[in-house]
């Protein structure tokens, strides 16, 4: 009964694309993919590099909330009041201009974690950082500066965030950006300190240039974010966050509107390995994650009508992708505490269900 009525969910929610979205083939084989599991880090993790502090501290993150000990994760992401300013953010909602409330939320909502700033956690530290993981944002884009400019900046160092009891650190690159080889050169030095000092390092790797937005905004390309994230797995980053993908071919639509070469790319990236199928897409973007040993994280966006619906089709495409959760934000802070705990727990659902399966 209960399986019954967790679909009619789903279908509530997703409509007509319910039956494509839970029945669709994926175009790579999932046989190709390192897929989460409850075996994860002993699976993955325990051949590589990474210390038995990085992976006693990643386990404490995969063994954390109502997804613990799935290979599955749920974190809440509250770097908006500098990224986005706090009024803009917090106005929705002003209980979370105090930090405590952000904390609860992560634990109320049965997060694995919840990454913020340095102020924010340190503020709370001896009250929460043993009750859940904390990842430590390092840097940020501030819009205080006039003219705004974008560009990431470091407000921490990974010494502050082991003090206060982190678990992890936190960063983002603007891959395609002026600024993007600095800020390679800045998080790949923070995150080697990080791993030094027992931490997991979980990197933002996002796109951002005006010459991406053409005919459609690029900055969401399959083709450009996969390489993001390959870019970002070089620098040993254990969790990579990306925005969920909605087109492809950003290398041909660049080279198009400038008139000349840009990058590298292959044909049979769009003819072999993808389709205009948002599964596809994702799987995409998981196969620059080393084939899953990575794990993507698909970002939630912005706060809107639709939220609940939207939030519950990105996990499910992250999800049959074989990707590792969902990172939610504004959805989530923005709406009256017990809704966003109800949020949180709706997406987690769809990382608990059977019904939802590997593509």
């Amino acid at each position: 009964m209960a399986t019954v009525l967790e679909a009619n969910y789903i279908e509530s929610l997703l409509g007509k694309e319910t039956e494509d979205l839970l029945t669709y083939t994926a175009k790579v084989s999932q046989d190709l993919l390192h897929l989460p599991g409850s075996d994860f880090i002993d699976r993955i993790w325990v051949n590589s590099d990474r210390s038995p502090q990085v992976l006693k501290n990643l386990k404490h993150i995969y063994s954390t909330g109502r997804l613990a000990n799935t290979g599955y994760l749920s974190i809440l992401p509250v770097d908006q009041g500098v990224e986005h300013s706090a009024g803009a953010s917090f106005a929705p909602n002003p209980i979370y201009f105090d930090p405590k409330n952000i904390v609860k939320l992560s634990i109320e909502g049965g997060c694995n974690a919840v990454a913020t700033t340095l102020g924010v956690l340190g503020i709370i530290a001896r009250k929460y950082a043993h009750k859940i993981p904390f990842i430590v944002k390092l840097n940020h884009n501030e819009l205080l500066t006039y003219p705004n400019q974008f560009d990431q900046i470091m407000f921490a160092d990974v010494e502050q965030a082991w003090n206060l009891g982190a678990t992890a650190v936190g960063a983002t690159i603007y891959f395609g950006s002026e600024q993007s080889t600095r800020q390679i050169q800045e998080v790949s030095q923070a995150f080697k300190y990080a791993h030094k000092l027992g931490l997991v390092t979980v990197l933002w790797c996002y796109l951002r240039n005006s010459t991406f937005k053409q005919d459609q905004d690029y900055h969401l390309a399959a083709d450009l974010t996969g390489q993001a994230n390959h870019l970002g797995v070089t620098i040993e980053a254990d969790i990579i966050k990306q925005k969920l993908p909605e087109c492809n071919n950003g290398y041909g639509a660049v080279a198009q509107a400038t008139g000349k070469s840009y990058g590298k790319t292959n044909e049979q990236i769009y003819t072999d390995l993808t389709t205009e199928h948002p599964i596809d897409l994702t799987r995409y973007q998981v196969l620059n994650c080393y084939c899953g040993r990575v794990g993507l994280i698909n970002s939630g966006g912005a706060s809107g009508k639709n939220d609940f619906a939207e939030a519950v089709r990105t996990a499910i495409i992250n999800k049959r992708a074989g990707g590792t959760g969902l990172i939610s934000g504004r959805k989530t802070f923005q709406r009256p505490f017990a809704e966003g705990v109800k949020l949180f727990h709706a997406i987690q659902d769809i990382y608990l269900s059977p019904l939802v399966t590997i593509a």
